[in-house]
């Protein structure tokens, strides 16, 4: 039976993480990052590492923590609640499960400690189930261009997926890397070219491919989780302290109902996200659960970040308020790995409910 509850150890490491993010996370160092130009946040990203999280899924032979998708749900819901600009999603989860499927020791090694970051050459807006970009190979040589790689900027190590069904090892030095406008500034996409690239051959691009997305789209549910769950305990506590007509705006029927249904939503997301988290982890009905965690979890991201913003009044809307932040990046996230609608037909085809 499927356990929707969080255990002790993962409570542990959700403590842990949450505490992490709260010391060297802050909002207003995330919204600076921002308008740097360089998001990523690389001593953020070392700090995982040193916890062991990069490693999280890789088994304890290959130099990894040997956990499951239970706890990297966990620390993907607080890396959410915290729109933490690393790129845990895209390397220690994507790329971990791509070679994960390969079977490439040397290079799972290197992700597991931190000291490489990967990247699957696939784009950020692929569903599992559907067709994807490839690149020309001509004996270990990649010619072509992908677009939409989501953290390509930050990688060591693209996975790069060819027309003869290899998915090929090349390094960022040997690739152009050309920044696109992302909406959500704190995961930004870029076009990688590949002009007579060298890569090394580490397996078969389709099963890792799908491997790595459907674990992208089961595990993406929590990040939506930890956004949307921010969103409802900062509008909630911000209402408790707003004041008009010299009562808490809290204290309105209207807006009660609002937060109430928003609730609801956020507790059924919960339990989607942990369905999915679980099915990865045991492999029980994984495409069916990934399938409808992706189909509840975006409208309702999307729902909570619009409320937390609206609510907020006036100041929701300024740059220096975080809220834009947690909208973009649901935003973002509602067409990443399959939009909602695409996960629904996946899903009838798997319930082999055929329209009418």
């Amino acid at each position: 039976m499927t356990d929707l509850l969080y255990s002790e150890e993962e409570e542990a490491l959700r403590s842990a993480v949450r505490d992490l993010l709260t010391d060297h996370c802050a909002p207003a160092d995330v919204i600076s990052r921002t308008e740097s130009g360089t998001p990523h946040d690389r001593a953020l990203w070392k700090l995982l590492a040193e916890m062991g999280l990069a490693g999280l899924l890789v088994p304890e032979a290959q130099g990894g923590q040997g956990a499951s998708a239970r706890e990297a749900a966990v620390v993907l819901e607080e890396l959410g609640r915290a729109v933490a600009p690393v790129p845990y999603l895209t390397s220690a989860v994507v790329a971990t499960e791509a070679l994960l499927a390969c079977g490439d020791e040397e290079l799972l090694g290197r992700l597991a400690a931190g000291r490489t970051i990967g990247a699957l050459a696939v784009g950020l807006h692929s569903a599992p189930q559907a067709p994807f970009a490839t690149v020309r190979a001509d004996n270990g040589v990649l010619h072509g261009e992908l677009t939409g790689i989501a953290d390509a900027a930050v990688a060591d190590v693209l996975l790069v997926p060819a027309d003869d069904g290899g998915l090929y090892a090349v390094t960022a030095d040997a690739v152009t890397v050309t920044p696109q406008v992302s909406l959500d500034l704190t995961r930004p996409l870029a076009t990688v070219t590949l002009a007579g690239a060298a890569g090394r051959r580490v397996g078969d691009a389709a099963p890792a491919v799908r491997r790595a997305l459907r674990a992208a789209a089961g595990l993406l549910a929590s990040e939506q989780l930890g956004v949307a769950d921010w969103a409802l305990t900062e509008t909630v506590r911000y209402l408790k302290e707003r004041k008009q007509f010299n009562r808490p705006v809290g204290g309105f029927q209207a807006l009660k109902h609002r937060l109430a249904q928003l609730w609801l939503e956020i507790v059924s997301l919960r339990a989607a996200a942990r369905a999915a988290a679980d099915a990865l982890a045991f492999g029980e009905d994984a495409d069916i659960t990934v399938a409808v965690a992706q189909a509840y979890a975006a409208p309702v991201a999307v729902h909570a970040a619009e409320e937390a913003l609206q609510l907020h009044g006036g100041i929701g809307m300024t740059w220096e308020h975080p809220a834009h932040l947690y909208l973009k990046r649901a935003k973002a996230d509602s067409i990443a790995y399959g939009t909602a609608g695409a996960h629904r037909s996946a899903l009838a085809a798997l319930a082999d409910l055929q329209a009418p």
